[in-house]
């Protein structure tokens, strides 16, 4: 079975871009370790079973720093936000649920970058590490122990910037740092292809670990050179710390920016993004870690007459495995100033959509015969919701907002779709059908409540809750006038996890 990795991929509204990758470099890591900072705030806690964290930026009238809700009923906890930095956003909860990282950033020459470590049972900050930069990617080996943090500006001596920082979560504080000259011949274990530049260091952008932990997949900014962007490191993360971390450079791809494992970690199926990125051709290729050799390779797309030939356009940015099956997320790029993807067979204003794409893994072939349309933009979140829903968010699509006040039957859309992968109709969806539901704003976070029929959804900074059974907003009795919403939740919400089994 494929276990699924969440990806993220590229860039949250009014904060920062999700997940990068990098390479390996025990030196330089100096300036890093000035974080591990102690800031707990006392051991009172919520006293809730069923918590969902929600981060919240800073607004005017509220309080930057991660909330607390009852993910039972869909009440505000009774605490105060816990303190996460000037503008929280991006988290990350460790396998073992014990802790949530969190990272504050907004991209601009304000931002404090700080990292936070949060303990889940004490429902306060463990301690804060300052990062050198932006961070969209953030991976937990299965232990729960140590985080890879990808910061493609990470300042490394005599090379260009990019690496990994390494975070021992007990301490709170850097460890190493992950970087790997390209050309060093006292460093044979660092393997790349070809003739590199002498001090030329790739700034990878988003990070994938495998199952057991013994392998990291490194992917490079999407829009560098396509030599960078088409090149994957394989990262052995117990070599971290030693005198050469072992680091191969594979060439061969198409602009990846993602990869699912089997379950032990031998192979991998890697999730090219392609002409989106600005590379060729979405797919998704086969990578044998044993010898890290390629495999078989199809296009993300309608089959065509032809093998490995497309019947329209192709576009993969996110990616979700369940069992045997891929459900693959992307929007193709405008051709000539105008879309390759019209919004054929949807009641819409917009004129450009994106793509689902349905492989089976076992056959690695094409199981949807014709494009299932979706909203367009980057997309870079999506979950299996209860009841066979599956939510796809994005950032930058099209969105249709009425005049205010907005006329009778006036048209809303935002970035999130929800497809019913079920035989059977859910609400008004046909089975293989998809909902746009009439909400505005990019999508920055999905969160599936494992024991209830909701979905949590943070769209244009507010959290939406929707009923998996309706493909609607929830009705809920605190707050009976406001379908969807949490009584007393204000700010400017950028994600939620839930943090208890």
């Amino acid at each position: 079975m494929i276990i699924p990795h969440e990806v993220g991929v590229p860039g949250l509204k009014r904060f920062l871009i999700l997940i990068l990758v990098v390479f390996l470099l025990p030196a330089s890591v100096m300036w890093l370790s000035c974080g591990g900072s102690s800031s707990s705030s006392g051991s009172k806690t919520s006293g809730l079973s069923y918590r969902a964290f929600i981060s919240n930026s800073v607004t005017a009238s509220t309080l930057a720093g991660v909330y607390i809700v009852n993910a039972v009923n869909d009440t505000r906890g009774p605490l105060s936000p816990i303190s996460a930095g000037n503008t929280p956003g991006m988290m990350v909860v460790t396998p073992n649920l014990a802790q949530t990282l969190v990272f504050s950033a907004n991209g601009t020459q304000f931002s404090d970058n700080q990292f936070t470590i949060i303990d889940n049972a004490g429902e306060s900050a463990a301690s804060h590490v300052i990062l050198p930069g932006m961070t969209e990617s953030v991976v937990v080996s299965p232990d729960s122990s140590t985080a890879y943090v990808a910061v493609p500006t990470f300042p490394v001596t005599g090379q260009s910037p990019g690496a990994i920082g390494v975070i021992d979560l007990k301490a709170g504080a850097i460890t190493a740092a992950i970087s790997c000259p390209p050309v060093n011949p006292t460093n044979p274990v660092c393997v790349w292809p070809g003739t590199v530049p002498q001090g030329f260091n790739q700034p990878y952008q988003f990070l994938t670990m495998g199952n057991t932990g013994t392998r990291i997949l490194a992917f490079s900014d999407s829009q560098g050179a396509d030599s960078v962007a088409d090149t994957i490191a394989v990262i052995t993360p117990s070599s971290v710390g030693t005198q050469y971390p072992v680091v191969t450079f594979v060439p061969g791809f198409d602009h990846p920016v993602a990869a699912f494992f089997n379950s032990d970690d031998t192979s991998a199926y890697v999730l090219n993004c392609g002409a989106e990125c600005g590379g060729q051709q979405a797919s998704i290729q086969q990578f044998n870690l044993t010898d890290n050799t390629l495999g078989t390779y199809i296009p993300v797309c309608i089959p065509g007459p032809t093998p490995k030939s497309c019947a329209g356009p192709a576009a993969g940015s996110v990616a979700l495995v369940n069992g045997s099956t891929m459900y693959i997320a992307g929007t193709p790029p405008f051709i000539g100033g105008s879309p390759q993807q019209p919004c054929t067979g949807e009641t819409t204003a917009a004129q450009s959509c994106g793509l689902l794409t349905i492989l089976d893994l076992s056959t690695m072939s094409v199981t949807n015969t014709a494009p299932i349309i979706i909203t367009d933009g980057y997309h870079n979140r999506i979950a299996l919701g209860p009841n066979g829903q599956l939510f796809i968010g994005a950032r930058t699509c099209t969105e249709i907002v009425p005049p205010i006040p907005p006329p009778a039957g006036a048209e809303v859309r935002g970035c999130l779709s929800i497809y019913n992968t079920l035989t059977s109709t859910v609400g008004s969806v046909q089975p293989g059908g998809v909902a746009i539901p009439n909400q505005n704003g990019d999508v920055t976070g999905i969160q599936p409540i494992a024991r209830r029929q909701v979905v949590y959804v943070v769209q244009g900074g507010s959290l939406s809750i929707y009923d998996a059974t309706i493909d609607a907003l929830e009705y809920n009795p605190n707050d009976p006038f406001n379908p969807g919403e949490v009584n007393g939740l204000v700010g400017y919400f950028i994600d939620v996890k839930i943090v208890d089994f």
